[in-house]
């Protein structure tokens, strides 16, 4: 026992100061650097040797370094940052100081009202004093965003929220300002930290503002004016305007006449505008307005001086020496003068409005004033008023005679303008049919009693861009005549037209040629024989402008003939028809109605037989399709091969080379490829092996680069350009399907033939 009371004697006493019996904070340390004195901040050296830590990282003995975060330290504990956990929220409280005014006559000081705000997130302070009319001190942001020291010697540290309090004083920068208050926000929020507020204090007054609200409160009326309020009728009815068409019947007055006026009445403060018409060459100077904006009165009132009308009467009810002027207001507006003003139910059609003495006669409205009426009023009688005579009839421009030099249009531009222009063509017309395959051709004859004349065959062109007509005389050997030209393309008068006379001539049109027509073309005769097969299928595709080769009307004429005419073409037919086969020879049919007197022509009945004919198609050379399609590229300057070689591959999804038609044609119509309809769909028929196309051969074949074709004459062009439908083929007509022509024109077949059997290209 006594040596346990030992031992625990001996463990209490302290051991020497010595070297090995102390404790050595140094031990297990790995840092003795001295923290560096310069840095860079925003691009700047700087001194941070006050901001540093001493030797390795740890202070020195006497050094104090600022805090560098709020209260509420920087990622300390599980919940949010500060920074985030306070983002936005703020304590206002308000506050006053007391300001000093040195040589000033009514005030020795001032008090100054300001609120301070405190932002949570980094205990930054804004002092804001709020801005007052007429102060002429600069106000708003006294103390911007910043964290503000405290007052010396705490000067190393900043103001934090324990600081603030209600009724207490504060020093921020050496001036003293008084906390009185604070907002909902605040108070509940300092009360959940815990801290006690004290009661609100007042603001004490200020001598000088006090004596600037007893003068501005003298200015004030002891009674406020009567407001008349049109801000509801400004917002319904703001640009909405009613117009209407006046008469001023000036005519009284001398060297006057009736006026022509539009009075504009503005719904949205009823005011009125008028301007004048003023017709062509009236001789009066053309100014603004007629009336500027404003209110019209009914009754003509001498113009009030400015000051002369006021909206409130003044009585002077007691004045004497002794006792200050007392005035009182007429509540009674015994004195008000009331001036009517002209109001949107006062015009209507018929009606007067006295414009400052002059009277003006509403006779018409537009659409929307009558909607206006018609929705507010229910007026439905809108009847103009008529106060002038109808137009007189303009005289007819009698034009006078050709006199036979230049042409008649360039002569008849002289006759409407001093300075005439040339005569204009129909531009359009000659854009769209100004090509080469826009001509029709015919070959005739000569109609003369000459034997060498009756020889002589001829070929007139008609240009359908401009309607001109030239003649061609086909060489013949050793006839003795010289051919070629014959008459120069232009436009050609028809015959048995006077030369001098005020009417414009009348020309050959493209419906006056046509097969058995007989032409006066410069004093000479012609008998048209035939045409090409373009010619035929040009007109034949524009029926509804050629009526020679309408196949319906010529149907029409073949149905109006007499019951004895249709049963002697139903036996003739019948009868050449021997085997039955239900086809008959052109030429018979021909005769048949040539001498029947059917009433139709040669053309008519070329037509007929061509649409119910049978022809063979002949066969189409691929080199020639490929040489013309590469002609029709190359003048077209398409060139964008590679771009339709990489559209083929992109929807040749398993690489074979083939694409169906349809896909095809698609393509081709998306890259814009120049060639007409009937020549891409003869290519891709002819590349086409079922439904699929080797796109491959298709490409090396049009590819005008790598492949050039020989060169193509314009007649191989005109075959696969115009599509002449069913008869487009160049074929003569040999046989006629008459069981479908009795079909169709009285509507009864043939006994002999099936008319089922036969068919027609």
């Amino acid at each position: 026992m006594k040596k346990n009371i030992n031992q625990r004697k001996m463990s209490s006493v302290a051991l020497p100061f010595l070297p090995g019996n102390a404790p050595n904070r140094q031990l297990g340390k790995e840092r003795f650097h001295k923290s560096q004195h310069f840095n860079h901040s925003s691009g700047l050296p700087m001194l941070v040797a006050s901001e540093k830590p001493g030797i390795g990282g740890e202070l020195l003995f006497g050094q104090m370094i600022k805090p560098k975060y709020s209260v509420f330290p920087k990622e300390q504990g599980r919940d949010l940052p500060s920074w985030v956990a306070f983002d936005k929220k703020i304590l206002c409280f308000e506050a006053f100081f007391q300001e000093a005014v040195p040589e000033a006559q009514h005030e020795t000081y001032r008090i100054r009202k300001c609120k301070i705000y405190f932002h949570l997130e980094d205990d930054t302070i804004q002092v804001v004093e709020p801005e007052y009319k007429n102060s002429g001190i600069p106000q708003g942001t006294f103390i911007h965003r910043q964290r503000v020291p405290l007052p010396p010697p705490n000067d190393d540290c900043f103001y934090n929220i324990y600081h603030f309090n209600i009724n207490q004083q504060m020093v921020l920068y050496s001036r003293t300002f008084t906390v009185i208050d604070c907002d909902s926000f605040t108070r509940n929020f300092l009360t959940k930290l815990g801290v006690i507020l004290n009661n609100p204090a007042t603001v004490p007054d200020d001598p000088y503002s006090k004596h600037r609200e007893e003068i501005e409160k003298s200015m004030k009326p002891l009674r406020p004016y009567e407001r008349c309020d049109t801000l509801k009728q400004f917002l319904e009815h703001d640009g909405k305007v009613l117009r209407f068409n006046c008469l001023w019947d000036d005519t009284e007055s001398m060297f006057a006449d009736p006026r022509e006026l539009t009075l504009h009445y503005h719904l949205g403060d009823d005011t009125i505008e008028i301007m004048e018409i003023n017709p062509a060459n009236s001789g009066r100077d053309t100014v603004p307005k007629f009336l500027r904006r404003s209110k019209v009165p009914k009754n003509l009132v001498p113009v009030k001086q400015p000051g002369q009308t006021t909206d409130r009467t003044v009585l002077n009810v007691i004045a004497s020496a002794r006792q200050q002027k007392r005035y009182m207001l007429d509540s009674l507006k015994t004195g008000a003068v009331h001036d009517e003003f002209y109001k949107d139910r006062d015009l209507t059609l018929g009606g007067e409005v006295n414009v400052w003495g002059r009277r003006v006669i509403i006779t018409d409205c537009d659409d929307f004033t009558k909607d206006y009426y018609r929705s507010k009023y229910g007026i439905e009688d809108f009847t103009p008023v008529v106060y002038k005579a109808p137009p007189a009839p303009i005289p007819e421009r009698r034009v006078p005679p050709y006199n036979g030099f230049g042409s008649e249009e360039d002569s008849l531009s002289y006759c409407h303008r001093l300075l005439p222009k040339p005569p204009q063509k129909d531009f359009h017309k000659f854009m769209e049919r100004s090509d080469v395959i826009n001509v029709l051709n015919f070959r005739a004859k000569m109609v003369t009693t000459n034997p060498d004349d009756m020889q002589r065959v001829f070929t007139i062109s008609f240009f359908l861009s401009d309607d001109s007509i030239s003649v061609f005389e086909q060489p013949k050997k050793n006839s003795g005549i010289v051919s070629g030209k014959f008459l120069k393309r232009g436009r050609v008068k028809k015959p048995g037209q006077e030369l001098f006379k005020s009417e414009p001539s009348e020309y050959f049109k493209a419906q006056d040629l046509y097969v058995g027509a007989t032409l006066c073309l410069s004093a000479v005769h012609f008998q048209v024989l035939d045409a090409t097969e373009y010619t035929f299928s040009y007109m034949e595709q524009h029926a509804e402008e050629f009526p020679k080769a309408n196949v319906g009307n010529i149907l029409s004429k073949l149905r109006s003939l007499p019951e004895e005419k249709r049963s002697e073409i139903r036996a003739f037919l019948t009868l050449s028809d021997a085997g039955s086969t239900g086809f008959i020879s052109y030429e018979s049919l021909r005769g048949l109605l040539t001498g029947l007197g059917c009433g139709l022509s040669e053309h008519e009945v070329l037509v007929l037989g061509r649409s119910f004919s049978q022809r063979q198609q002949p066969e189409v050379d691929v080199g020639l399709m490929l040489a013309v399609a590469q002609d029709f590229l190359k003048k077209n300057h398409f060139e964008d091969f590679p771009h339709m070689d990489r559209a083929f591959r992109h929807c040749d999804q398993h690489k074979t080379g083939r694409l169906s038609t349809k896909e095809t044609r698609t393509i081709c119509k998306a890259v814009h490829l120049p060639l007409p309809e009937k020549l891409l769909a003869s290519l891709l028929g002819k590349f086409a092996d079922g439904d699929e196309i080797d796109y491959h051969a298709l490409l090396a074949g049009i590819n005008w680069l790598e492949n050039n074709a020989s060169p193509v004459l314009p007649e191989d062009r005109l075959k696969f350009v115009v599509d002449s439908g069913s008869n487009g083929d160049g074929a003569p007509v040999e046989s006629v399907n008459f069981s479908r022509l009795l079909r169709d024109v009285f509507c009864s077949p043939s006994n002999g033939g099936d008319p089922t059997s036969a068919t027609s290209t």
